[in-house]
């Protein structure tokens, strides 16, 4: 999977160069700081598959606050910001600051989104706020759809109804999907949401044990 620490080193890189060329304003603004939060969380993922620990945790909170930053003049629709915030919150173990992302995203209105990432965002949201009937109501509206990946509908489904059995064979299918993909976000081979999910399962004694190239040992 290559040398984690220079993966990290490379997305810091274009963070900094990213933010050395910040436009003041308008439209470019915000697609810089998406790349810029994008940058951070590959440089926090990568560094937490090199064991670094703390430096991870400050490089996915950086991941966060920027994809927050990144809201203002975005696209009607541009969910997949508070999804990556709350996401990157959870893996760094930020329930405070994943419940703000959280809460966030449902004041925005993803709740009443028709697209599948908003559902996404709106039925997360419900689970870090530990609102898991809300949950429950949104996320079977993600199965059976050709346009959102079903094991990430169903460990929703079976998170908010706490099913253990139910959640574990997700998960499972999950890393298996990750395993099978050719492309990555930033080329950065890492089950992302796999992490995010388990730190949720982890809250009500749901977390399986897993074992993949694409999570760290």
């Amino acid at each position: 999977m290559g040398d984690w620490a220079e993966r990290a080193a490379g997305a810091e890189a274009r963070f900094a160069d990213g933010e050395a060329r910040l436009p003041e304003g308008g439209d470019e603004r915000q697609r810089q700081l998406t790349r810029m939060g994008n940058a951070a969380w590959a440089a926090g993922l990568s560094l937490l598959m090199a064991g670094r620990l703390r430096e991870a945790r400050e490089w996915l909170l950086r991941a966060a606050e920027t994809y927050r930053r990144s809201w203002e003049g975005a696209p009607a629709g541009s969910w997949g910001r508070p999804i990556g915030a709350m996401k990157s919150r959870l893996i760094a173990g930020d329930r405070e600051g994943a419940a703000a992302d959280a809460r966030w995203a449902l004041e925005a209105g993803a709740a009443g989104a028709e697209s599948p990432i908003g559902i996404y965002a709106a039925a997360l949201a419900h689970l870090v706020l530990g609102e898991e009937e809300a949950a429950g109501e949104l996320a079977p509206g993600l199965r059976g759809r050709d346009d959102f990946p079903a094991p990430v509908a169903d460990a929703l489904v079976d998170l908010a109804a706490r099913d253990a059995g139910g959640y574990e064979s997700a998960i499972r299918a999950l890393v298996a999907d990750f395993e099978s993909r050719e492309e990555y976000l930033e080329d950065i081979p890492i089950a992302d949401t796999v992490l995010a999910l388990q730190a949720l399962a982890r809250r009500n004694g749901l977390e399986v044990a897993l074992s993949s190239p694409l999570l760290p040992s």
